[in-house]
């Protein structure tokens, strides 16, 4: 590896750890002689800022030192430059946060799978997907998701964070009490979904794995060009019934599962609605999504 690595460290992820790992990890990685800078972030969104103007000053290299908010924030600051510019830059990982969902795809080895592949400085392509909304657009290399793990990652930031990880417990148990369907017209590669049904679980996926280790999109590939869609029209007890199995990805054989692919996707969504993508919530009025094929190179 060269000088142009940056290490991007949230050290308040998964609630602290990251601060407590932090100097071992990279101990590791200078002992083997990869040479790399620091930056530290500060606040929210501050990874965004801080990619974005490593980019600009020469950075190609980068190193995403917590949970999947970490990553999802380097991505959103090197997109669409990177793009634009026709550059492929490439990702590692330490992750020391709480959910690390995109490296399950490759690995269940964590720390230290990440930490080898940075020293061995292997690499693979990767897919981004662009979402479109009205206020602008977000890039995501994980999961975008509506519908009830939407409305439980909401439900947890906005009324538990302060009790960690229980929060999302907690969420879990007052979502299914007020459980929701909902009707999400789309479109894919131009062609609409005739009559779409009630719908409990949406998801557009360019990875298998979310929540750390739940295999919601089995079928994902991280480099195949394409969005892999879970549609979900169960009703309440029928869900609880069958969500254990979203952890081996046998979910998707239920009789009301519909899954697909495509290239892009319509979003024909009159208002906004609260969505989890790479597991931050927000809420936007959402209109497309798009493949950018092996658009970044991923360090695993």
């Amino acid at each position: 590896m060269t000088k142009t690595t940056l290490a991007i460290v949230n050290p308040a992820a998964g609630f602290g750890k990251c601060a407590k790992l932090l100097g071992p990890a990279l101990d590791r990685l200078r002992a083997a002689e990869v040479q790399f800078d620091v930056a530290e972030t500060t606040r929210t969104g501050h990874a965004i800022e801080i990619a974005r103007k490593a980019f600009r000053n020469g950075y190609r290299k980068f190193i995403a030192v917590g949970g999947d908010g970490t990553s999802f924030e380097i991505v959103n600051g090197l997109f669409p430059e990177a793009t634009d510019q026709g550059v492929k830059p490439t990702l590692g990982f330490l992750p020391l946060g709480t959910g690390n969902s995109f490296l399950r795809d490759f690995t269940d080895q964590g720390v230290e799978y990440a930490i080898q592949a940075i020293i061995e400085d292997r690499s693979r392509p990767c897919d981004v997907i662009r979402l479109k909304h009205k206020g602008g657009e977000i890039f995501y290399i994980n999961i975008l998701s509506l519908g009830f793990v939407a409305d439980v990652c909401t439900l947890a930031n906005r009324r538990f964070k302060r009790m960690g990880a229980a929060s999302y417990g907690l969420a879990v148990v007052l979502c299914l009490a007020n459980f929701k369907k909902r009707i999400f017209k789309i479109k894919l590669d131009g062609v609409a979904l005739g009559n779409p049904p009630q719908t409990a679980l949406l998801i557009f996926n360019n990875s298998k794995y979310t929540g750390g280790n739940m295999m919601l999109a089995p079928n994902a590939d991280t480099s195949d060009g394409l969005i892999e869609i879970v549609r979900w029209s169960a009703d309440r007890f029928d869900f609880i019934r069958n969500f254990p199995k979203c952890y081996d990805g046998s979910h998707i054989h239920h009789p009301l599962i519909w899954t697909g692919s495509a290239k892009r996707i319509d979003l024909d969504f009159s208002e906004p609605v609260d969505i989890m993508i790479d597991g931050e919530v927000m809420t936007v009025q959402c209109e497309s999504l798009e493949v950018l094929p092996s658009a970044f190179n991923v360090m695993v």
